[in-house]
């Protein structure tokens, strides 16, 4: 059999291309020989490098999978068009809430009747799927190398973890700094550190410049492009997990602009991070708050939950605790397993 994947996002080396590199791995173990469209052959070293993944020997790159044509089957990572397929089965993954694109039209109607399936990437995503294309879409959730990070001896460290581009999302780096600058301030904190790591290769120049001058005379480490192991210790070391994404957003008209799922925070949670997170978009699929970490809708209620889980240590491991159980149900085994169920 054999398999064919498309994603035109491949070199921004983020979230989305975890999630399709995955898949395609999964589709490989399954019996799949699988092809990946893309123009560089060293576009599956970078990914593998990126995210510790180990790839078989019947996955490979090559120049054009033709919309499946000849394929058993195809992958599809939608760019918001909706694609004439050609496998023999035809599967369509929408990692983006894109709206108002005249998703319902006659023709893209007609496209659709040789999709099998359309995948979404958490419910906030299908919520906006399934309105602009009319559509009853499946979420299969992003696969997570829970069982890489592991909590290690934590120190005064609060990280996010989030590509520094703003190009359709709002990262909410600059709320997390100006925040950080106020919280330090207090003498419990003078000595925590705030730690931003993430991917610089798309989009990232100017608003990264903007964040280093903001950040100025803080105790706050830019880490740019971390590779895995960085991003092992960065977890493994941090006490909490920070996140600004989507704050100030309207998630009903601009769903783009808030998280749509959160890996970067599942990956912290397996490494024993408390999340405290803006309470928008996919993370209220992940966060049960008070249980397993916490959403803020305010700044002031940021800087409170912050200080009170420094304070109440005991609740602090019992939610570290949680955070690291809830992250176990978004492992390799559970998205294989998720994959082999949507195939038949």
């Amino acid at each position: 059999m054999k398999a064919a994947i498309y994603n035109p996002y491949l070199d921004t080396l983020g979230g989305g291309e975890r999630y399709t590199l995955t898949f395609a791995k999964v589709l490989a173990e399954i019996g799949y020989d699988v092809d990946i469209e893309w123009k560089e052959k060293s576009i599956l070293d970078k990914l593998s490098k990126r995210f510790g993944l180990k790839f078989p020997s019947n996955l490979k790159i090559v120049d054009s999978v033709n919309r499946g044509e000849n394929y058993n089957l195809i992958f599809w990572v939608s760019d918001g068009s909706i694609p004439t397929l050609r496998a023999i089965k035809n599967y369509i993954h929408f990692q983006f809430p894109f709206h108002d694109v005249n998703g319902s039209s006659l023709l893209n109607k007609m496209k659709l009747f040789r999709v099998n399936k359309i995948i979404c990437n958490s419910k906030f995503t299908k919520n906006v799927i399934d309105k602009e294309y009319k559509v009853d879409s499946t979420v299969l959730y992003p696969p997570v190398g829970t069982d890489i990070y592991k909590p290690k001896r934590k120190i005064n460290q609060l990280c996010y973890v989030a590509r520094f581009s703003n190009l359709t999302q709002n990262k909410g780096h600059d709320v997390l700094i100006k925040q950080f600058k106020k919280l330090v301030k207090e003498k419990k904190f003078q000595d925590w550190k705030l730690v931003l790591a993430g991917g610089v290769e798309v989009g990232s120049d100017v608003n990264l410049k903007n964040l280093k001058k903001l950040a100025s005379g803080a105790n706050i480490e830019f880490v740019e492009s971390p590779s895995l192991e960085v991003l092992k210790d960065i977890f493994g070391k941090s006490k909490i997990f920070w996140s600004g994404a989507g704050f100030g957003e309207d998630e009903v008209k601009s769903p783009e602009r808030v998280e749509h799922f959160g890996i970067t925070l599942v990956e912290a949670m397996s490494a024993g991070c408390v999340p405290i997170v803006y309470g928008g978009g996919g993370y209220k699929e992940v966060v049960d708050n008070g249980r397993n970490g916490f959403l803020w809708q305010s700044e002031k209620e940021l800087i409170n939950l912050t200080k009170f889980v420094v304070q109440k240590t005991g609740e602090m491991r019992n939610i570290s605790t949680n955070a690291i159980e809830t992250s176990s149900k978004f492992g390799y085994d559970n998205f294989k397993k998720n994959i082999t169920e949507i195939l038949k």
